[in-house]
């Protein structure tokens, strides 16, 4: 079975579109440093900000980001899912809720992709509800999707189109997000990775059925 996930990985990978390179990547990060650094890197800011990584996929991006502000704050993480029909906005639920106090607080929250945007806006909202004084959004990237989002990220780091993209914290199956860089993905190549898929969970069925 592992030999499927390393094969299947690579396959999806062979014909991608190389979106922004490691160069951009890197200069995409130290942008939402810099606009962080300038509100709350001053002699005269006395707020001790309360910095949420969303998990997992900005595990990446926020791991590279912290070393790079220089005021104090206080981090956590949260965990959300959405459960559902894409298309009909589906159930947010909270695996990780925050564990420090948001009330009075000043919230960055960071998370490596806005897409649809349902989710973060929800993230806001449950957080302006437990009492946070102002939530400060900041992506990684926000994919140009053609439509109005229910919510716009305070700092960007960079835009990217409206194709599937994985690196730096974003997969795809799980794999690539180890990717320095960030590729865009073929459909028909995301199409012949999911009906691979769904014939080796047949064929290990039945195996395991002997």
């Amino acid at each position: 079975m592992h030999a499927f996930h390393v094969t299947r990985a690579r396959a999806l990978l062979q014909n991608a579109e190389l979106v922004s390179d490691e160069a951009a990547v890197q200069a995409a990060v130290t942008r939402v440093a810099d606009n962080l650094n300038q509100r709350f890197d001053r002699p005269d800011c006395t707020e001790f900000p309360l910095v949420l990584g969303v998990m997992g996929g900005a595990v990446v991006f926020i791991g590279q980001l912290l070393t790079q502000l220089r005021f104090a704050l206080e981090f956590d993480y949260i965990h959300v899912t959405r459960y559902g029909d894409d298309d009909q906005g589906g159930k947010v639920i909270w695996k990780v809720i925050p564990r420090a106090n948001v009330a009075g607080r000043v919230v960055i929250v960071l998370d490596d992709i806005l897409d649809e945007g349902e989710t973060l806006a929800e993230v806001k909202q449950r957080l302006l509800d437990m009492g946070a004084a102002e939530v400060v959004v900041a992506v990684f990237a926000d994919k140009a999707i053609g439509k109005a989002k229910p919510i716009t990220a305070d700092i960007v780091g960079l835009s990217l189109p409206n194709k599937f993209v994985v690196g730096f914290g974003m997969d795809v199956y799980g794999y690539w997000r180890n990717l320095p860089a960030i590729w865009a993905l073929r459909p028909e190549d995301l199409k012949s990775a999911g009906s691979a898929s769904a014939e080796a969970v047949t064929v290990a069925v039945a195996a395991a059925s002997r």
